[in-house]
């Protein structure tokens, strides 16, 4: 188990003759990839907001836009702090016209509700909107995989159809099980797979969890943790909290097409800075070392010099590495000066803490199905 902002998450489900943690991974991330795996999200930050300026509030927090998005759908949000740095991201799906709920970062869920409540209270106190953190009155759990959508019907009402027309990529829906009880289900991914969440009231979240896990093992499926989510993330390039690290801006992650120029938001302002918007600092690349079975670790430093290494020469970092089941070798994301202009530029990853040295090639942050096409299969 880890400790993720106030609650303990599962990081891997091992099995008996597995040698180590990766082993297990890896048996994880290679039933996602091929036929469907199940993760606990229920720690995920769950805030409901509603009322006749819910869409105008969320346009202010957020730097993209969200009253344009139509009822039943779903679309990914950026948050700005005040000085223009990235605070957050996470999704919210309009379920009415005054209805939205939204999802963030296990670590920041708290910060969020406390974020939301200065800006109804002191920025906009004019808006006619209320809201509540629901996170712990639901359960939900993430089905990914080729297979997502077989495993999800087993488990809903039959009249509740999942296919492609009826619940597209980036949507929402409520439904019920087959025991009739009410549900969401999110048809969204973090995987790059076909993906959905199905959320249910949190009393009956054991007997969910358990009926996905009976139903997915014969499928071939398995449950997957922390561990496997974040090889799953690496390997499509999604940022998490190494990368939403307070020091990046919306344009260092790739990110600034988002920000809208039609609405004012928290930080738009100090965002536009020339320091903020320099294609010189530190964006989002990918790392895929120059040696066959070399292991990328996160932390260390990407330096020009290869024959005398030091921090002086520093470029930037690799802040998350994973081993790939997928392409068989160590992958890892990284915050590069300039990052854009250096694709396919040798560098080394420099490691005086752990004595490795590993050279290493600039790449995008894209390493498996760069088209897209698992995720709205």
């Amino acid at each position: 188990m880890i400790d993720a902002g106030l609650w303990k998450r599962a990081q891997w489900y091992p099995v008996q003759g597995e040698r180590d943690w990766l082993d297990t991974v890896n048996r994880e991330v290679r039933a996602v990839r091929s036929s469907v795996g199940i993760c606990d999200v229920s720690t995920l930050g769950k805030i409901d907001v509603q009322g006749p300026d819910a869409a105008r509030l969320l346009d202010f927090v957020y730097a993209n836009s969200f009253s344009t998005v139509g009822i039943g759908r779903v679309r990914y949000g950026l948050m700005l702090r005040e000085d223009g740095f990235v605070f957050d991201d996470g999704t919210a799906a309009r379920l009415g016209p005054d209805h939205f709920i939204m999802s963030t970062t296990t670590a920041n869920a708290e910060a969020v509700t406390e974020h939301l409540e200065f800006c109804s209270q002191v920025l906009r106190p004019e808006l006619d909107v209320q809201f509540a953190s629901v996170t712990e009155q639901w359960a939900q759990f993430s089905i990914a995989g080729p297979r997502a959508r077989d495993l999800l019907e087993a488990v809903l009402d039959p009249a509740s159809a999942s296919d492609a027309d009826s619940m597209p990529h980036m949507s929402v829906r409520n439904v019920k099980t087959r025991s009739g009880i009410e549900a969401r289900v999110f048809r969204l991914s973090f995987s790059g797979e076909l993906g959905f969440e199905i959320a249910i009231p949190s009393r009956f979240g054991g007997a969910m969890w358990e009926a996905l896990i009976a139903r997915c093992e014969p499928m071939g499926g398995c449950a997957y943790g922390t561990e496997a989510l974040a090889t799953l993330r690496i390997e499509k390039g999604h940022v998490a909290g190494p990368e939403l690290n307070g020091t990046t801006t919306a344009h260092d992650l790739g990110f600034g097409k988002i920000l809208s120029s039609k609405k004012d938001y928290i930080g738009k302002v100090m965002a536009q800075r020339s320091a903020l918007t320099d294609p010189g600092r530190e964006t989002l690349v990918g790392v895929r070392p120059c040696r066959s079975g070399a292991r990328l670790r996160a932390g260390a430093l990407l330096v020009t010099d290869t024959s005398a290494p030091g921090a002086a020469d520093d470029q930037g970092r690799i802040t998350s590495a994973a081993f790939s089941p997928d392409i068989q070798q160590w992958i890892g994301l990284g915050l590069v000066r300039n990052g854009g202009a250096r694709l396919g530029e040798r560098l080394l990853a420099y490691d005086p803490m752990r004595g490795e040295n590993v050279p290493v090639e600039i790449c995008a942050p894209v390493f498996v199905d760069p088209e897209g096409g698992r995720t709205r299969a």
